[in-house]
């Protein structure tokens, strides 16, 4: 991730987007992330840009095209809505920047792809996607414990990723797409094979959504045969709530959902939930952020567990899998597994 990078010194970042993720990632930028310095941001509401710009002593740039191409940028963060994804990563791309653009890459396939062609292989190589479950600490003694063979092969895993409420406009769609996506990218990470085929359901539709088929159960297969659960449940109201279990031959391995507060008291024990993903996953962010500040600093630094536009693509395609089998539906439907877009 060498090009555009400076030679030495702090990295000075641009945020594009700083609503309520991209805020967060300008923050831990300054104030978690050795070697990094938030430069610029700029987002779609020019007040909120000179908010977030005020609290971490930063620019406020008038548009992201001119924080892309500003002398004082170094690498930037692409916060902003899915749709916009695509052309900011082509600029920042075309700049010679690295760019670390959250997820999805773009909100379909098709897109996803022609995007990646028109990068070309030294252009991919610039772009990491904001899959940040793979710094978990618990995703990672997951994986570390399933890799290690001890427990016997993989056979089933169980995901679940509730949260409190969908943001306005979420869709059906959306909640594979922009939601049920970090488990299409982690099972395959997880158990180390890509997914083959994938199968949509749901229940009866919850009271507590409102135009959208919520929760939704989603079945994958992986090509080595494991099959896993996921099921998403954007409005489930009692907190932010991620599990996951993986049955080997010989054990069960789960994640620890970490609490803030037990408390044992009148026969009962009683524990809180994260209000969302913030809490949740703030190691995670916090040490994505660290990998990819270090590996644009040095050639020789570790990417790490960093998500590249290949595995965008292969997120993309199980999510556009089980798009046609929502639309069909049900059933399984195979994915692509396509390499010929891929760098």
């Amino acid at each position: 991730m060498s090009a555009g990078s400076p030679a030495a010194g702090v990295i000075r970042v641009g945020v594009i987007g700083v609503g309520v993720m991209g805020a967060d990632h300008a923050r831990q930028l300054n104030t978690a992330v050795p070697g990094a310095r938030v430069a610029a941001v700029a987002d779609a509401d020019p007040s909120r840009a000179q908010a977030v710009a005020a609290d971490v002593g930063a620019a406020a740039a008038d548009d992201p095209l001119s924080l892309i191409a500003g002398a004082d940028v170094d690498a930037v963060v692409v916060a902003t809505s899915d749709p916009t994804h695509a052309g900011l990563v082509r600029a920042c791309v075309g700049a010679g920047k690295p760019v670390l653009c959250e997820k999805p890459l773009t909100p379909s396939l098709a897109e996803t792809a022609e995007l990646v062609r028109d990068l070309g292989e030294s252009g991919a190589a610039l772009v990491s996607i904001g899959f940040m479950r793979r710094f978990d600490p618990g995703y990672a003694g997951l994986r570390d414990a399933i890799r290690s063979g001890r427990r016997g092969a993989p056979l089933v895993v169980h995901c679940v990723s509730r949260g409190v409420s969908s943001g306005p406009g979420a869709t059906s769609e959306y909640s594979i797409t922009g939601a049920s996506i970090h488990d299409l990218d982690i099972v395959p990470w997880l158990v180390g094979s890509p997914v083959s085929e994938a199968a949509w359901l749901a229940p009866r539709q919850s009271r507590e959504a409102d135009g959208l088929r919520d929760p939704q159960l989603l079945l994958l297969r992986t090509e080595d045969g494991v099959l896993a659960t996921v099921e998403t449940y954007l409005n489930a109201r009692y907190g932010y709530d991620i599990r996951c279990e993986v049955v080997c031959e010989s054990a069960a391995v789960s994640l620890a959902e970490p609490r803030r507060v037990l408390i044992d008291a009148d026969l009962t024990r009683a524990g809180d939930y994260w209000p969302d993903w913030r809490g949740r996953f703030a190691d995670a962010y916090r040490l994505e952020l660290t990998t990819w500040v270090r590996a644009i600093s040095s050639d020789r630094a570790p990417r790490g567990p960093l998500a590249t536009v290949a595995d965008a693509i292969a997120a993309a395609e199980v999510a556009e899998a089980l798009i046609r089998s929502m639309r069909q539906g049900g059933g399984f439907v195979p994915t692509q597994l396509s390499r010929s877009v891929r760098p």
